[in-house]
């Protein structure tokens, strides 16, 4: 997939991905970026594209109290950037982003996907995009498997549009190294067998750089150099001039 200045453009994903979004509106392109604000795992962000395609308000039903003492109101559909101190406050604000974020939805003819993780986390059954800061013991936590990643992916490729995937080179090392591969491992393989177009966001950093120099502090997150490498890189091979 080729993108140019004519082009409407979504960006749904981790923050990654929303660094390299920001860079492409600097640079003059119309880009929506991350109207739930950034989004971790195939499911979560397969439910937003259909969110998306439906436009159904969200209501009081869907705000939830966030946890470790923060006094606000959020959803387990958002980042934690969306929450207000009230329920009305969240609801208008949310509302509002998912509104103007369908209008372009319907619009848009380009839309780059970014996977991070192929783990899930789910509060009665559902799969959350955030934990909202609340007790783990909430939660199931659980990997998602090739063929659920699969039917994401078909749930994200709707008819009509030109679709890019680019899997984050971010770190998930709470389980282990070990446990990061896998889930990096069943979304690379999603993603081959569906045929999807794809940037190598991933090997760029992790095949190609291959030094925590190119990582911030925490040394899971790569650094601003980093995404500028990995954005002229996306110029390179995906703009058109």
């Amino acid at each position: 997939m080729t993108i140019g200045r004519d082009d409407r453009i979504i960006i749904l994903g981790s923050c990654f991905e929303t660094g390299i979004g920001l860079r492409l509106r600097n640079a003059g392109f119309d880009v929506c970026i991350n109207p739930f604000g950034t989004i971790f795992n195939p499911r979560s962000i397969a439910n937003s594209v259909s969110r998306l395609v439906t436009s159904e308000p969200f209501t009081s039903r869907d705000c939830v109290p966030m946890g470790a003492g923060a006094g606000k109101i959020c959803s387990f559909w958002h980042h934690t950037s969306f929450a207000r101190p009230t329920e009305e406050e969240f609801l208008a604000n949310a509302n509002a982003s998912l509104a103007e974020a369908s209008r372009i939805w319907k619009e848009c003819n380009k839309v780059i996907i970014n996977f991070d993780t192929a783990q899930v986390w789910r509060h009665d059954g559902k799969t959350v995009s955030n934990c909202l800061k609340r007790p783990g013991y909430e939660f199931t936590h659980e990997m998602l498997t090739l063929d659920e990643i699969i039917e994401c992916i078909r749930t994200i490729r709707v008819p009509g549009k030109d679709f890019l995937f680019t899997i984050s080179p971010f770190r998930h090392l709470g389980e282990g190294a070990h446990v990061n591969t896998i889930s990096k491992s069943l979304l690379h393989l999603g993603l081959q067998l569906e045929g999807c177009d794809y940037f190598p966001s991933y090997e760029i950093v992790i095949d190609e750089l291959r030094d925590y120099s190119y990582f911030d502090a925490d040394r899971v997150h790569p650094s601003e150099e980093a995404m500028d490498i990995v954005f002229k890189r996306f110029c390179e091979a995906c703009v058109r001039i």
